[in-house]
């Protein structure tokens, strides 16, 4: 009789080991996640190493050489700066997304654009044909023709990978996605979990010991996690999240860890029928494009990373037809909405309890800075009037339960954005600049408000 097969009890969300199922993890804490699978065989300790370094020795600190100019450039800017600068040599990125995204045309773009740059190129999902048709349709004229300097392999088994990438030696190794590769060495599906976490631990320990930069591609889940153990994330050096609609043509790629850098930045692109554009200005692109006489219609000043830019807020405003009011939100939280109309009611005196509100951010954007809240309650208000806000005012401020004007974090930066794409006037808190600030000179006018019946008072008085 054959022998048994020993199974394991795991977790699908962080990969943690049981003996038995459990309703709920002990580890993270999530629910109807504990799976049933095969127990992994045992490996060498080499195998089992992340790094698998031979006879570590301690190092000084100090005697450790460190070259400032040993970024990797990739021929995108975007890219680059999010990154800190460039690709860290030896350095693992994930990069994740939804299906459809763009994830693996901003990974086949990077040898494309950057002629110099020696890539392999894994696939576990297409062919070598179907990507050779999509770095055609990527070829822009002003690339010229195409450079023979990336690789196309199309391989699952993570042996086989890294064989190829130790006797090719590329500058860059691009898995697409490690949710389709596997090792013999566990006995389990592709895209189980301890399957993730031994191919990553194998990659992990190729870039370290080599030196090649590896850029993982990977699924996420229905809730907008990574899919796989949570490890994955832990052992990577950099993870990127691809954000975006897919019914609109704007993509984010922010990042949620940097080892080698900070997390505060962000880059917009542009998808269009030869590839992802770089947008280095996203003011331009989500700035008002209708009639200077439409109400409901505001701009606000955000900063989303590093960067500020102008977003428009769009607001409907109308009598309930069907008896219980709606409050919809497209972009932003509706139930901050639901907090400002509140405000609104209580403290400015507005009877909006039985109109239906209905709020959009342009550009398929999603917004999740505070001072965005005056151009929300500017654009609710404008519509509810009836009156149209001038194209040359903008906003930076959050509202508060009192209905004061509070002041927002680098206010500097975004009256300076404002100045720079030609807005006349700025409304913010009349706490934000300091008597030195306020003397400065900005190019712009700069009306500051305490009050939200102080804004209504300033801006539809000449109006109505």
């Amino acid at each position: 009789m054959p022998a048994k097969v020993k199974t394991v009890w795991y977790c699908t969300s962080c990969g943690n080991e049981t003996s038995k199922w459990m309703g709920r993890c002990p580890a993270c804490g999530e629910w109807n996640t504990i799976k049933e699978a095969p127990r992994e065989r045992a490996s060498s300790s080499r195998d089992r190493s992340l790094v698998g370094l031979s006879s570590p020795k301690p190092v000084s600190l100090k005697e450790i050489p460190v070259s400032e100019d040993s970024r990797m450039l990739v021929g995108n800017r975007e890219v680059e700066r999010v990154l800190g600068g460039g690709i860290v040599p030896g350095s693992m990125i994930l990069l994740g997304g939804e299906p459809g995204i763009g994830k693996s045309t901003l990974a086949l773009q990077i040898p494309l654009r950057c002629k110099g740059l020696r890539t392999l190129y894994v696939s576990g999902e297409e062919s070598p044909r179907q990507i050779k048709l999509r770095a055609m349709r990527l070829l822009r004229k002003e690339d010229g023709e195409m450079e023979d300097n990336c690789t196309v392999l199309g391989e699952t088994l993570v042996d086989n990978i890294i064989k190829y990438a130790q006797e090719l030696t590329p500058d860059l190794l691009v898995v697409d996605s490690i949710q389709t590769i596997y090792t013999d060495s566990v006995e389990s599906a592709a895209s189980s979990v301890t399957q993730i976490r031994e191919c990553a631990a194998r990659l992990l320990r190729l870039a370290k010991e080599s030196g090649i930069p590896v850029i993982l591609i990977g699924h996420i889940t229905k809730d907008g996690a990574i899919a796989g153990p949570k490890v994955l994330e832990h052992i990577v050096d950099v993870v990127l999240q691809f954000e975006g609609d897919i019914r609109h043509s704007h993509r984010i790629l922010r990042s949620i860890k940097n080892r080698f850098g900070s997390t505060d930045e962000l880059a917009i692109f542009e998808m269009t029928g030869s590839g992802l554009r770089e947008v280095e200005n996203p003011s331009e692109i989500l700035t008002p494009m209708h009639d200077s006489t439409l109400s409901g219609v505001a701009v606000g000043s955000i900063v989303d990373g590093s960067r500020p830019f102008m977003i428009e807020i769009q607001a409907l405003v109308s009598s309930a037809v069907y008896g219980m009011p709606q409050r919809s939100a497209t972009g932003y939280d509706v139930r901050r909405l639901n907090m400002l109309l509140a405000v609104l009611e209580k403290r400015a005196g507005f009877k909006l309890s039985a109109k239906d509100v209905f709020l959009n951010v342009a550009g398929g954007m999603r917004v999740g800075d505070t001072a965005c809240d005056l151009a929300v309650v500017v654009a609710i208000l404008s519509s509810n009037f009836d009156l149209a806000v001038s194209q040359g005012s903008c906003f930076a401020a959050e509202v508060g339960l009192s209905g004061e004007i509070r002041p927002v974090g680098r206010i500097e930066a975004r009256i300076a954005e404002a100045a720079r794409l030609g807005y006349k006037e700025i409304y913010i808190s009349s706490y934000s600049l300091s008597d030195d600030l306020r003397n400065k000179p900005h190019g712009i006018r700069v009306i500051e408000i305490k009050d939200i019946a102080e804004l209504c008072r300033s801006l539809f008085r000449e109006n109505r």
